[in-house]
């Protein structure tokens, strides 16, 4: 009689028939039996770092045609715990968030007094978490260490990492360099002097999430990388100061792209900022690049993120095998900064 298998994909329990092509090329059975396709799928990120149970970093993806220098440096570290007295999201197991899925994606909630509090309790964790984070970026630190630290700083304030799980997304946080305009993987790559790092963190704190990210020098960064980081901040800096009822949320567009093209850099349209509460991402839009199609008008009550994307070159992105990490067509780089934000009567209240 025939073993019977059970899937390797993360939590799920059917019976797995399927074996990944390149373990049997190594003779490899642990780990490495899928119930279907789909599955397959969602862990080839993670699943591709066992094959041949590598000590020294490698790059899994050497067939790729990487847009700069940057380079995936794999094994991955195992999926971080978090203890089971934390509120999780509801996609913390399954990794698929179905509130989102049912929620109506045109509909910008006003929240109410008890649900800003909530989710100013998140931002504030958020905020610190980011803070932690930060002080930890020096040379030689790897992406995963930061990650590290990142969790366990969530964890501790009793949040859960909104980021871990999220449509599989394997880390607690997106650490993206240089060239990674978002959703870079930590992984096993030590900070180089020269380099830009943001990191975006979030947390889920008693069911509302806050969003947050900065980028950060490391050493001595080149002044055009230095520039390209002042700009993106001030980008940011004004679309915020811009935020009041009224407003249509198709305008912040505009005025980030007039400063970062007034000084040389291009606006990434591809991802934008979003709402925020009890749902990880929902309505509504806020590209970052002018003449958008953005739906909505600022009102009062209404909680959202402006997270603009400037790059040195084309604002045109490459997606990495992993699923997850987008860098610029070229290789040049990218920064990003991001606040969550409530409208209040008469402006705007910078949650983190």
């Amino acid at each position: 009689m025939l073993e019977k298998r059970i899937c390797a994909f993360t939590d799920c329990q059917n019976e797995a028939h399927l074996q990944c092509p390149t373990c049997i090329k190594l003779n490899k059975t642990e780990g490495s039996f899928f119930c279907s396709q789909d599955c397959f799928k969602k862990s080839w990120g993670t699943h591709k770092a066992n094959h041949g149970n590598h000590k020294e970093p490698y790059d899994p993806f050497k067939t790729f045609k990487y847009a700069g220098p940057l380079r995936a440096v794999y094994p991955l570290s195992p999926r971080r715990q978090v203890p089971p007295e934390i509120q999780r999201p509801d996609y913390a197991d399954t990794g698929i968030p179905k509130s989102e899925f049912m929620a109506k994606r045109s509909e910008i909630r006003v929240l109410n007094a008890d649900e800003i509090e909530g989710i100013k309790k998140a931002c504030q964790i958020t905020r610190e978490v980011l803070e932690v984070a930060a002080k930890a970026v020096r040379v030689g630190i790897t992406t995963d260490e930061i990650d590290r630290i990142v969790h366990e700083a969530t964890i501790e304030r009793g949040a859960y990492p909104s980021p871990l799980n999220y449509n599989y997304f394997p880390k607690s946080c997106c650490t993206s360099l240089n060239e990674v305009i978002c959703h870079g993987i930590p992984d096993q790559r030590p900070l180089a002097n020269g380099d830009i790092i943001n990191i975006d963190v979030s947390c889920y704190y008693n069911g509302f999430h806050g969003d947050a990210n900065a980028t950060y020098l490391v050493g001595d960064v080149d002044e055009v990388g230095q520039k390209l980081v002042k700009v993106t901040r001030e980008c940011l800096d004004l679309a915020i100061a811009a935020v009041k009822p009224g407003i249509r949320y198709r305008d912040f567009g505009k005025i980030i792209e007039d400063h970062a093209t007034k000084h040389g850099f291009s606006v990434v349209r591809t991802f934008c900022g979003h709402g925020i509460n009890q749902l990880f991402h929902c309505a509504p839009d806020v590209p970052h690049y002018a003449n958008n199609k953005a739906i909505g008008v600022v009102k009062p009550g209404h909680i959202f993120t402006i997270e603009p994307m400037i790059c040195e070159g084309v604002h045109q992105e490459l997606m990495w095998p992993d699923g997850w990490t987008a860098t610029t067509k070229d290789g040049k780089r990218s920064a990003q900064f991001e606040h969550t934000l409530l409208v209040t009567e008469t402006g705007v209240e910078i949650l983190t």
